[in-house]
């Protein structure tokens, strides 16, 4: 069988329809060789690459205080630390390297200093997931051997290129925002996401042209930042994905 790699999009809470891809990726048997992350997606590509099965990381992404994954810094980079939400994948994985995860895994992050990519493969997977969902003016940045990181989709929010780069025959991508209605901002932090995802919208269609297959899951109800949401996010990814990976996986065997 091909080797078959797997790109996780970033979205905010709209992240939680991937728990739904992975529930269909498991029910059809079909495996993943390698898998990449960006944002919210970095976080749940974590998981999977350390062997999470599809219902813990739904417990997981249903138990989670979403809203609580950060702390006020005083910070001239930006208002808040997600030391927190570092702290968490710690405490669901352990001390671990991104080297240690039982298949290949990558998140994208953002060199904030000189604008460019930072493909993300060896170190300390919690620093990794913390970098690539660090929203720039909202998170501080994230000291990386010396480099300020920030949040991945500025530069490829579905992570398909490592997957390429890393021998992937056949390539499944899950862009989150393809099919996303944008809905008027409550706070601050939903129109920086508004702000930020629709100016990567088509930069992304541009970066996912050459993947095998594209689960665009119909998220248009949902928003970016509403906890209550998650299970029909949940359930949204699923129902998406399923039919499509079906029929996908006729076609190659």
């Amino acid at each position: 069988m091909k080797t078959t790699g797997l790109a996780l999009g970033g979205g905010a809470v709209l992240g939680a329809a991937h728990v739904g891809v992975l529930r269909a990726l498991a029910e059809l048997q079909i495996p993943t060789d390698m898998v990449s992350g960006t944002s919210i997606g970095a976080f749940i590509a974590a998981l999977h690459a350390f062997g999470k099965s599809w219902q813990e990381i739904r417990d997981i992404a249903l138990n989670l205080d979403w809203l609580d994954l950060s702390g006020l810094a005083l910070s001239q980079r930006g208002l808040l630390s997600n030391k927190k939400f570092g702290g968490i994948v710690t405490e669901l994985l352990g001390n671990k390297n991104m080297e240690d995860a039982l298949i290949p895994l990558s998140m994208i992050a953002t060199d904030i200093s000189t604008g460019k990519k930072v493909v993300l493969t060896q170190g300390d997977v919690a620093t990794a997931v913390m970098a690539s969902s660090s929203i720039p003016g909202l998170f501080m940045p994230v000291d990386y051997f010396g480099s300020l990181l920030v949040d991945g989709m500025l530069m490829e929010n579905v992570p398909v290129s490592p997957l390429v780069e890393g021998g992937a025959e056949l390539v499944i991508c899950v862009d989150l925002l393809a099919r996303h209605i944008y809905k008027k901002p409550e706070n601050i932090i939903a129109l920086l996401l508004n702000a930020f995802f629709t100016t990567i919208s088509n930069t992304t269609a541009m970066q996912t042209e050459c993947v095998d297959l594209s689960i665009l899951p119909d998220l248009s109800a949902f928003n970016l930042v509403d906890v209550g949401q998650i299970p029909d996010i949940i359930d949204a990814g699923y129902s998406t994905a399923f039919p499509v990976l079906k029929g996908w996986r006729i076609e190659n065997g």
